[in-house]
């Protein structure tokens, strides 16, 4: 199977995780904290494939001041995005209920921001996958699995909001097998478009999407893993993070 095929089905397959939040929150009620745990995990996961998958291979491949400044970068051109956003009601786009602080999205605006807002969170770590395969080949599987347990919640808040807007189930899992689709071509242009570049180009675009993934963590995911299951979050994030850490150095 041809490369630029793999790299478009692994990011297919970590879009398909909108799917599976969507899914879930239209025919069952899941605690919030036990999505506040997978966020948690998820949290530590993406660090770590951030750090050693995108961050030290970009400083290996283009040296500190590529790495550098595509890592802040990414993080400047993801907050001036997400301010925008959080206007328009995708503030809390990765929360599966109604806390003290915020509510659950329940008109189709709000639903439709945190639609937009997703392909804002799932580009840059699709693209991100796709450019891990261009070095050796192989896709990061750290990497995909980050990107996917990052994505089920996010599918759960938005399907959630859209359904108490009255909208059906029809438009509901086309919007989201639309951004699967996007994810998984976003992961091929990764791979595809980034190979022919020089090892300074592709070390900037993978500190970009590095610095991207962290800022959406602390905006995103952070918040709603302290607020839920604070007393233990910090500990499932640092056994997301060590998981991922062990799997990066077996599979390296």
């Amino acid at each position: 199977m041809p490369l630029w095929l793999q790299a478009a089905l692994w990011g297919l397959l970590s879009g398909s995780a909108l799917l599976l939040g969507a899914g879930t929150a239209w025919i069952a009620s899941i605690p919030q904290r036990a999505v506040a745990a997978i966020m948690a995990f998820g949290s530590g996961v993406l660090i770590s494939a951030l750090s050693f998958e995108l961050m030290d291979k970009a400083y290996s491949e283009g040296g500190f001041t590529a790495s550098a400044l595509g890592f802040v970068s990414g993080a400047a051109v993801y907050t001036a995005a997400n301010v925008a956003l959080a206007a328009h009601g995708a503030k809390h786009r990765k929360r599966s209920g109604q806390t003290k602080d915020s509510k659950q999205p329940s008109d189709t605006g709000s639903g439709i921001a945190i639609a937009v807002a997703a392909l804002l969170d799932g580009i840059p770590e699709s693209i991100a996958i796709g450019v891990t395969m261009i070095a050796g080949g192989a896709v990061s599987m750290v990497a995909v699995a980050a990107v996917f347990l990052s994505n089920i919640p996010e599918g759960l808040s938005s399907a959630a909001g859209m359904k108490n807007a009255g909208r059906s189930a029809l438009y509901v899992f086309g919007i989201w097998r639309a951004i699967a689709v996007i994810s998984g071509v976003a992961a091929l242009i990764g791979y595809a478009a980034f190979s022919h570049f020089s090892m300074g180009v592709i070390a900037a675009t993978e500190a970009v999407a590095a610095g991207a993934i962290l800022a959406m963590i602390a905006d995103t995911m952070i918040p709603e893993a302290f607020e839920m299951a604070h007393n233990y979050a910090g500990l499932i994030t640092v056994v997301g993070f060590l998981v991922a850490f062990t799997l990066s150095k077996l599979t390296g």
